[in-house]
């Protein structure tokens, strides 16, 4: 594969490929973001941390900086690039121009530095409406999630999840299977899940993404972290079940609900969770069940349904 230097020194400084100890750890968001700042103010960029002695570079760094960016930018990660390629998973970094758009605006510092991809990396950002919710659902809810899926199948919009059990699996199964397109954003191993979606994958139906090693394990902080991933990505968001005040679906609803990202929508019906009862009192707008109107016509009635919402207006980062 081909990496621009700026994403290549992205990749060295911040992902842990190649990285098989404790010895040195790669820089996290809040440790990269004032260091491009730096970077920034000095008209420099990521690469020329490649190309310039850290000794003799402006950015004032400390002797402890120096030797931990020395020692990140000199480790070898191609081996480890090669492998991913054969397996159809590449590196996307918050310098390169096809990042997704909406990370940036929507998240700004917190917009991961470094993502990693399987399928069809131009449906990250198109128009879309993102699914979450519980791994257990009642008849109602697996009704729900498989009427999306199908409606986003039928309308052209993308379905958006996290690619976990439950309403996840559900929703993109029924958009895939609607002849449309889906993108799942995972907590966890990448490589695991491109074996298991190779047909989707290379129709170019579907896109695996992952702010994490492809290789990781299962975390409960990285599944709770991808919540917000999931939704700055998409256009409306629907929540099939929550539980109240716990978990990870209410703490990624609640969330966009106070920055404003999207229009939440929650799905109400007469034996609907706690949570989601808790949600329609914080603003979420509410989703009848059944829904009356044919699946093609969904987006258009969320539009119709969203139309007063006061959304925060996205602006345009410039941090790499």
């Amino acid at each position: 594969m081909t990496l621009s230097s700026d994403s290549l020194a992205l990749l060295l400084l911040c992902s842990q490929l190649g990285l098989d100890d404790d010895t040195v750890k790669p820089l996290i968001l809040r440790e990269w973001n004032p260091l491009a700042r730096r970077l920034q103010a000095a008209s420099l960029g990521p690469s020329d941390l490649l190309a310039t002695s850290t000794n003799n570079s402006p950015l004032e760094l400390s002797s402890d900086e120096r030797a931990r960016i020395t020692s990140l930018l000199s480790r070898d990660i191609q081996r480890e690039l090669n492998h991913l390629e054969t397996h159809g998973i590449y590196p996307i970094t918050r310098a390169d121009s096809d990042y997704p758009e909406r990370y940036r605006q929507r998240l700004k510092d917190s917009a991961p530095a470094v993502l990693f991809y399987a399928g069809e990396k131009a449906l990250l950002g198109q128009p879309g409406i993102a699914v979450v919710g519980s791994r257990h659902l009642d008849d109602a809810g697996k009704e729900c999630a498989m009427f999306v899926g199908n409606a986003c199948g039928m309308s052209g919009m993308v379905l958006y999840s996290g690619g976990a059990k439950g309403v996840d699996t559900i929703s993109m199964e029924a958009a895939l299977e609607a002849r449309g397109t889906a993108v799942s954003v995972l907590a966890d191993s990448l490589e695991r899940a491109v074996r298991s979606r190779k047909e989707a994958l290379s129709r170019g139906d579907l896109c695996l993404v992952t702010p994490h090693s492809p290789n990781a394990g299962f975390s409960v902080g990285a599944a709770m972290g991808r919540n917000r991933l999931i939704y700055t990505l998409a256009d409306y968001a629907l929540v099939v079940a929550s539980d109240a005040e716990t978990g990870g679906t209410w703490a990624g609803a609640t969330e966009a609900l106070k920055n404003s990202w999207i229009p939440v929508f929650v799905l109400e019906h007469e034996k609907m969770p706690e949570g989601n009862k808790l949600l329609l009192q914080k603003g979420a707008l509410a989703f009848p069940h059944p829904f009356k109107k044919a699946p093609v016509k969904l987006p258009e009635w969320m539009k119709e349904k969203a139309a007063s919402l006061p959304l925060r207006q996205p602006s345009q980062p410039n941090l790499f």
